[in-house]
């Protein structure tokens, strides 16, 4: 079910409504030399939406937190000597006033914000009767109705021009990413507020450099509206996350190698193939579901006769082969083990939800 927000379309005067919408800038605003120079080069290369760390959350404390309110001088006079836009992050309702006090054009609720619904309520108070674009970075954990939740307290507070950005999510353990991008998240929020605008942070996903456009050709490969990338004028020497930052130059080569493919086409041709393909995928979804629910029966069968001969539902040894020999005939059809775990452990969990409903009969 789609949710119903009044927004306002997410555009600036003076900015390209053309896709990608990007924002760029470092991590963190360091010195009014560092802010100066990476906005200069980054409006010389077309970008007129600049972002900067002012007040950093990092995970432990003795590391560089950011500058804190001298960056916003720093900001305003990007703003009054390039005419740029200025956005930043806010954590706390002295942050709103702070950034509002300066004139910061944009602002953003980071990830660890977003996750906390009184932190979120907090600024959305702060904001009321104040016409500013806010986007809202996703929670940490991977929970769209959180992040629902926060773009409806800060509607609530009449704050219209609203954008979602995905920035990935925590995971356990090693992975590719800094950040997993989970797309079928950023993908559900869409589904459910379909104008909201989706800008995603491949900097925070990748935590490095080097795949920076891969994700971004995923974002555009998905229709989303925009990126943030994080650039600075000599990322290397960075105080903050300076492994994922690029230079304004490098961020142009990125920009301009990236394939903008379309939403909708009007060849007949490609239409009618399309649909086609789409009607097989249908048939093959319809005959799924009626597999799994006559496996589904087979296993209230397994749960009633567990139940008579006082068997425990979990057979670990049982579950562990049926997966290791899943996985297997799923890579001889051309299926990834990522994909079959999700896929059987889904299943698996459904068949222990029927036997323990039995159990409990």
């Amino acid at each position: 079910m789609s949710i119903q927000l009044e927004l306002e379309p997410f555009v600036f005067e003076g900015v390209s409504k053309e896709r990608p919408l990007v924002l760029a800038g470092p991590c963190s605003a360091e010195s009014e030399e560092q802010v100066m120079e990476t906005a200069r080069q980054l409006k010389e290369r077309g970008i007129s939406l600049f972002r900067a760390g002012i007040w950093k959350p990092r995970t432990r404390p003795n590391t560089f937190e950011g500058v804190g309110k001298d960056g916003l001088h720093w900001l305003k006079k990007v703003k009054e000597e390039l005419g740029m836009l200025t956005a930043t992050e806010v954590a706390n309702v002295n942050h709103v006033f702070e950034c509002l006090k300066f004139g910061v054009d944009i602002l953003w609720i980071g990830a660890r914000t977003s996750a906390n619904p009184f932190a979120v309520q907090e600024i959305a108070d702060a904001l009321n009767g104040v016409d500013i674009p806010v986007m809202v970075k996703n929670p940490v954990n991977p929970d769209v109705e959180l992040w629902i939740g926060a773009f409806e307290r800060l509607n609530q507070a009449g704050i219209k021009k609203l954008a979602a950005i995905h920035r990935g999510f925590s995971t356990y353990g090693k992975t590719f990413y800094r950040n997993d991008p989970h797309w079928q998240i950023p993908i559900e929020l869409k589904r459910r507020i379909p104008n909201l605008p989706m800008i995603t942070d491949p900097s925070h996903i990748c935590g490095n450099r080097d795949m920076l456009f891969e994700v971004s050709q995923e974002a555009m490969d998905l229709y989303f509206e925009g990126l943030i990338i994080e650039t600075h004028c000599n990322p290397d020497k960075a105080l903050s996350d300076a492994s994922q930052q690029i230079t304004p130059e490098s961020l142009k080569k990125l920009l301009s190698s990236l394939v903008l493919r379309k939403a909708n086409v009007d060849n007949t041709v490609i239409s009618h193939t399309l649909e086609d393909l789409r009607q097989q995928i249908d048939t093959f979804d319809d005959k799924l579901l009626e597999v799994l629910g006559k496996r589904m029966k087979v296993a209230d069968k397994i749960g009633a006769y567990k139940k008579e001969n006082d068997i425990t539902i979990l057979q670990s040894s049982r579950w562990d082969q049926l997966l290791t020999k899943r996985i297997m005939d799923g890579e001889k059809k051309g299926l990834s083990e990522d994909f079959v775990v999700k896929v059987f452990r889904a299943i698996h969990q459904e068949s222990i939800n029927h036997q323990t409903k039995i159990m409990n009969e």
